[in-house]
């Protein structure tokens, strides 16, 4: 019996969803969300053993969801469809909203408390223009090197405590990370408002910032 042309479409949509279904994978996505990355450092940065990275990219790739080139003897990946960030933000969203244990970590992250509510980009970019604010960057060194958002400062979670002294208590600061699976915004804007900052997180991260067409600042630039 043939499969009818609705069951046919739902099956290539079920395709995405159960790739979307290993976390691993949503590492690999928002570490390619930064920018492409061959799978060596793709590795690294996700703990997972170069076979094991390599498998799952190739889930994400049968799936549409990566794409490759080849540059020397190394392959490169990189997303194939920014699409993929409204897709990971939107599974980050009907998470929140409807499990119970999403709540309880995000709160954890918090130290139980409240989270203030996020600053929106078009906020945060009238406030850099108004030069109201102080952004920091709490991303690695190298993410931050291969783009950031102009003004930015970069400092790591683990640099937070050492350099409170280099931040000013009557400036809001806003911090931001990698997206919407990042959690070191989170956990920065709590540290900071332990030490009596007026600090909140950005709503989303570099990628949606950029994806917004909004300027992103390369070192050397």
């Amino acid at each position: 019996m043939s499969t009818s042309p609705k069951i046919a479409l739902l099956e290539e949509y079920a395709l995405v969803a159960r790739t979307l279904s290993a976390p691993a994978r949503l590492m690999l996505l928002e570490q390619l969300a930064q920018g492409e990355r061959g799978v060596e450092a793709l590795a690294e940065k996700t703990g997972l053993t170069l076979a094991n990275c390599s498998q799952h990219l190739q889930q994400l790739r049968r799936a549409a969801l990566v794409t490759s080139r080849r540059e020397g003897k190394a392959v490169i990946y990189r997303l194939t469809d920014t699409k993929t960030l409204d897709l990971m933000d939107l599974l980050r969203v009907v998470a929140e909203r409807n499990l119970t244990q999403v709540d309880q970590i995000l709160r954890g992250l918090s130290d139980g408390q409240d989270a203030p509510e996020p600053i929106t980009r078009e906020d945060l970019a009238r406030r850099l223009a108004e030069g109201s604010v102080t952004v920091l960057d709490v991303r690695p060194a190298d993410e931050f090197a291969a783009g950031h958002i102009p003004g930015a400062r970069n400092m790591m979670l683990a640099e937070l405590e050492r350099h409170l002294s280099m931040l000013d208590p009557s400036t809001e600061i806003v911090a931001y990370c990698r997206g919407p699976y990042c959690v070191y915004a989170h956990q920065a804007v709590t540290a900071l408002r332990k030490h009596g900052f007026n600090a909140r997180r950005l709503e989303g991260g570099l990628p949606e910032w950029r994806e917004d067409g909004r300027k992103v600042r390369v070192n050397g630039d």
